[in-house]
């Protein structure tokens, strides 16, 4: 994704000398044919996020289109005062393009342990006002996202998977502005509302289940603020019972809370799928870890036959 993501910016560069292109020491193939070319429009701030924001907040001030480039959980966790003072709140009254790029969300760094993975930043930058927070499933969102992020002046977080993930998305069926999309049409009553690298295990099980005979509704959700609740909402009306599948904490004001409150006046059970109240100290691959924590396959297929059992 992050390849996919500093290719396009590249090529808009050339065009558009408003782009600055700042990074806290983190590199990528992608990136060594930038920092050659534009060397007048890249900073590495160094081993420094909160820095990181301050610089990015300067240029955006000035006029220009900021992309800050770190580890996930580093540049949301260890710099969210400055990410609240400097964009969040600055944005209410002045335009600001700075479109913060977290590389390894969730347990991407699946072998680097707790403070490396990152649980925790949906429910950090969904809470932010004036922020947009983008939570694409493949590469194909991240390119066409890109357009996005020179058009609209606000701060944004992108939320980037580590590791390379297949394609889902052909391009025509994306809408940002609705921020969801329904990849699955169920037949059964139940849907699986998911988003990130979540999307690829609820695709896979719904095939599974296909071929016997049971049809789940998936839906994905890419962007996580803002978006529109009144589709989402319409399209959710056709399950009886939902599960929310995301690689983060659950029960805190993620993915789930957000498809609580929307169906909050409608009738209907929900099962929230994520990770409980502790950190994953174990190292092993992520299948394994999401084992540990009962949201590998087996278990949500369980949780869906518990559902199917109950309906």
């Amino acid at each position: 994704m992050r390849n996919v993501l500093i290719e396009n910016i590249f090529t808009r560069m050339h065009g558009d000398e408003r782009i600055i292109f700042l990074s806290a020491d983190f590199g990528a193939p992608a990136l060594d044919k930038l920092k050659e070319k534009f060397s007048d429009r890249f900073i590495n701030v160094g081993i420094a996020e909160q820095n990181l924001i301050n610089v990015a907040t300067g240029f955006a001030l000035e006029g220009f289109i900021v992309y800050a480039y770190a580890v996930s959980a580093f540049i949301t966790m260890r710099c969210y005062e400055q990410i609240r003072t400097n964009l969040s709140l600055m944005a209410q009254t002045k335009p600001l393009n700075v479109n913060l790029i977290g590389v390894s969300a969730g347990l991407s760094y699946n072998v680097s342990g707790p403070t490396h993975h990152c649980l925790e930043d949906l429910t950090l930058m969904r809470l932010l006002p004036n922020f947009t927070t983008f939570v694409p499933s493949d590469c194909t969102l991240v390119e066409k996202f890109v357009d996005h992020t020179l058009t609209v002046h606000k701060p944004k977080y992108l939320r980037l998977e580590g590791k390379a993930v297949a394609g889902i998305y052909k391009g025509d069926e994306v809408n940002f502005e609705d921020g969801f999309c329904e990849l699955r049409r169920g037949k059964d009553g139940i849907g699986i509302v998911s988003t990130g690298y979540m999307t690829h295990k609820a695709l896979k099980i719904a095939e599974k289940l296909g071929e016997k005979n049971v049809e789940l509704g998936v839906v994905d959700v890419f962007v996580l603020k803002p978006l529109n609740e009144d589709a989402l909402r319409n399209t959710l009306k056709k399950y009886r019972k939902l599960i929310t599948l995301e690689e983060g904490f659950i029960d805190g004001g993620g993915l789930d809370s957000l498809i609580s409150g929307i169906r909050s006046n409608d009738s209907g059970e929900i099962k929230r799928m994520g990770f409980g109240e502790r950190h994953v100290f174990e190292l092993g691959s992520r299948e394994y870890l999401h084992k540990l924590n009962g949201i590998d396959e087996e278990s949500i297929v369980n949780a869906i036959n518990e559902m199917r059992k109950g309906s």
